[in-house]
This record gives C-alpha cells, structure tokens and sequence, in this order.
C-alpha cells in the first residue's frame, strides 16, 4: 500500500476517524451540549434511514452553530491528529505528492487542520456552513459534494 501511495499523483483523505482522532460534529455537539441528540441522527443517516443531507441539515437545525461557538469550540478542544498522520503526510509532501482532504464535515473545521498539516484550503473539499452577518447560522452550501449521499465519490471525480 506504501508503495502505491509513494507513486500516486495525488492522494485524498477522509478526515473524521481517519485523519484526526474523533468526528468533528461529534465533538461540536458535544460542546453545544446536544451529543446526544445529534448522535441519534448520525446513527439514523449511517443506518440508510434518511438521506445524508436531509441528516446534514438536521443536525445543523439542531445545533445552530454560530461562527463564534466554532472556533471557541476549536480552541477549547482542539481536534487531534491520528497517530503517523504527521509522518505520513511530511513524507507524501516530500515526494511532491498533492493531498486532499475529503469529508462529509465542516470546513470551517478543516481549515485548521489543513493548515496544521500543510496541506492547501483549496484542497479541501467538505462542507460549507453559511452564516448571518451577526455570525448566527444560516444554512449549508447544498452544492457541496460532499452535502449529499454518494458526495466522496463525485468529489474524487471532481479532484481528478
């Protein structure tokens, strides 16, 4: 597997449970003091019992996270690097290997951690939260990819 990553062009990463440790809704509920709750809907999307944006957009009702309680959320709990991602992504950058970042997530909540790891925001393909001037919650980009069922294959045919 090393050696077919050593020779890619290009290699794209989910980024909750793979490239930082925990999923990043979980841990914004979590923080919002709606866990619970918000895990129900993610077990009913995972289960097929309603569509991923119609999940999308309940647990963004649910939660209404203003730009503000984000980034305090990320800098309260900082989301965290898997073991070897570090490495791992320091050896890919090494061979000149472009890495992108795709998630069902947020990007507000990527960003950082593209940044930690060098890895360009326009390498990001994952989920776009709109907000109010006042920065309250307005809405989710639904022409995201990655908003809808099946979003992380039409992101990769995008990336290619």
């Amino acid at each position: 597997a090393m050696h077919s990553l050593y020779k890619a062009d290009a290699v794209c990463f989910d980024v909750d449970s793979t490239v930082i440790a925990e999923e990043g809704i979980d841990v914004l509920a979590e923080y919002l003091g709606k866990g619970e709750a918000v895990a129900e809907l993610t077990k009913q999307a995972m289960e097929g019992g309603m569509a991923f944006q119609d999940a999308l957009q309940a647990r963004l009702e649910l939660l209404k996270p203003s730009r503000e309680s984000i980034l305090q959320c990320l800098e309260d709990q900082p989301l965290l690097l898997t073991d070897g991602v570090q490495g791992l992504m320091n050896a890919l950058q090494a061979k000149n290997i472009d890495i992108w970042l795709v998630s069902g997530g947020f990007r507000i909540m990527i960003e950082p951690i593209a940044e930690q790891l060098n890895i360009p925001i326009d390498n990001i393909v994952a989920n776009t939260i709109f907000f109010n001037e006042d920065g309250t919650y307005r809405a989710f980009d639904p022409d995201e990819p990655t908003s809808a069922d099946m979003g992380k294959p039409k992101a990769l045919t995008q990336i290619q």
